[in-house]
């Protein structure tokens, strides 16, 4: 139990978001009065002051009721971020007291400093635009972010590898993602909104005539915009029956053109539902990149977290994959899986190695509050930070012998090793789609159950966000409702 008394200011998330990174799985409670701390636990003060104009932010720490440490941040207007925006500096001194503090009494590494957002390269992007230097940003990055030097060097060599892919900016050019949610059976660790195909089969069919209407509708109130790319996500769309998904597809290509699209991406996901006549499928309609996505290699692992394919099915779906033609496949693994340590990991990446994908994207695990694993994480072994970063570092050196390049980053709440999930590609392969999703400098509009879109207004450098909902059911019924919550954003 922690306990946390804020003195001065009412920055409860940001606190808490922090707080996170250093108390795992802990309850966080805050307090309205320090006399509601009986003693017990730890307790941790955040003290803003203004002395005369001057805002400075102290951290104090008490342990069973006994003062174990204090940390001082003098002048919070000192900060420099190549911003004016005070309350974002009170915010950032608040943090950097706290982190400095935690950093020196807990376990716990935390190597991506006081940033607890999910996308750490937007910052790079906008020092970038300001025509700040690299030099500069690295300092910024360890000095006043407290990012470890790698992951400070990390995302700036990203940021600068994304660029010529998102700019100049484009207020006309838009990508275009399309969900089907069905799957085969639901993973262990998936927090998404997704159907199982034996339970809602029936549905499928539905589901596709309502899918191609949104599409239209999408098509017609984009006349005029240029669409870059496009992505059919999930779920994994290959579950449903060939024919369902290639009238999906065809049905983009008559509404937005085939020759206006740079890049066309399926996730074929999951082995168990790859065969000759939906790889045939794909190709003869020109999707020129997809995903075979094993997470594991390592069989046990595979029946432990709901797969009901072997590490051997995803070879082979690999191989008849290049028999048909596919140039460009992207392979996803995920590290902290139950049951697997560093031996398990190098068994993975080494037969990973053996197929050698042109994308490669690595997931550190997530516990999502949706996902069965947060239910059930207490009968599963999860291993140490120190061993999650190993685990990760392993997967940055095989990426390095595959010739494979970091193009893309994010982070997630609840991360296990407050570490990353990064994307990489050979040079030139990288996922557009990627890129454009991850950093929000292009708008996406969303079609099917789930999906979200976003719409970028550049020259405020914000975005709007348009959900749909969640439900199969509600979204076979309001349809049209999704259709207008679009089409009076962008209108």
């Amino acid at each position: 139990m922690i306990y946390v008394y804020l003195n001065g200011h009412d920055f409860e998330y940001d606190v808490r978001e922090l707080l996170k990174v250093f108390f795992f799985n802990e309850d966080i409670i805050f307090i309205h009065s320090k006399d509601e701390y009986e003693g017990r636990s730890l307790l941790i003060e955040s003290i803003l002051s203004n002395d005369n104009g001057q805002l400075s932010s102290t951290t104090v720490v008490y342990k069973d009721g006994e003062l174990i440490a204090s940390q001082y941040v003098k002048n919070i207007k000192d900060i420099k971020i190549e911003q004016d925006d005070v309350k974002k500096k009170v915010k950032m001194g608040i943090k950097q007291s706290i982190y400095d503090i935690l950093i020196q009494i807990s376990e716990i590494s935390a190597p991506w400093g006081i940033l607890t957002g999910i996308r750490p390269i937007k910052i790079v992007h906008s020092l970038m635009d300001k025509g700040v230097d690299n030099r500069k940003i690295f300092h910024i990055l360890t000095h006043e972010y407290r990012l470890f030097s790698d992951k400070a060097r990390l995302i700036l060599d990203i940021c600068k590898r994304q660029r010529k892919y998102i700019y100049p900016l484009d207020e006309s050019r838009f990508s275009l993602y399309v969900s089907i949610p069905f799957c085969p059976t639901r993973c262990l660790y998936c927090s998404f909104p997704t159907c199982n195909v034996s339970k809602y089969g029936e549905y499928i069919d539905e589901y596709t005539d309502r899918l191609i209407y949104e599409i239209s509708m999408i098509g017609d109130m984009m006349k005029g915009k240029n669409i870059s790319t496009v992505y059919f996500g999930g779920g994994t769309p290959t579950a449903i029956p060939v024919n369902n998904l290639e009238n999906i597809i065809q049905s983009v290509y008559k509404y937005f053109g085939y020759d206006n699209i740079k890049e066309i991406t399926v996730e074929a996901g999951r082995p168990d539902t790859i065969d000759r006549q939906m790889l045939e499928m794909l190709n003869q309609n020109n999707v020129e990149r997809i995903s075979i996505n094993p997470q594991s290699m390592n069989d046990h692992t595979l029946k432990l977290i709901g797969r009901d394919h072997t590490s051997k099915d995803i070879v082979n779906a690999y191989y008849l994959a290049r028999e048909i033609g596919f140039e460009v496949i992207n392979m996803d693994l995920i590290i902290g899986l139950p049951s697997e340590g560093l031996c398990e990991i190098r068994n993975t990446l080494h037969k990973i190695k053996k197929l050698d994908p042109e994308n490669l994207t690595v997931h550190t695990l997530s516990v999502k509050r949706g996902s069965k694993f947060k239910e059930t994480m207490d009968k599963y072994q999860i291993n140490s930070q120190r061993i999650i970063n190993e685990m990760l570092e392993s997967t940055m050196e095989y990426a390095r012998y595959m010739n494979l390049k970091p193009y893309y980053l994010y982070r997630q709440k609840q991360i296990l090793g407050n570490l990353e999930n990064i994307g990489y590609s050979k040079e030139d392969k990288e996922c557009i789609y990627n890129i454009i999703m991850m950093e929000e400098k292009e708008t996406v509009i969303a079609a099917g159950m789930g999906g979200v879109s976003k719409i970028f207004y550049p020259k405020e450098d914000r975005i709007e966000r348009v959900p749909n909902v969640k439900s199969l059911k509600e979204y076979l019924d309001r349809v049209e409702e999704m259709v207008e919550r679009k089409r009076n954003l962008l209108s």
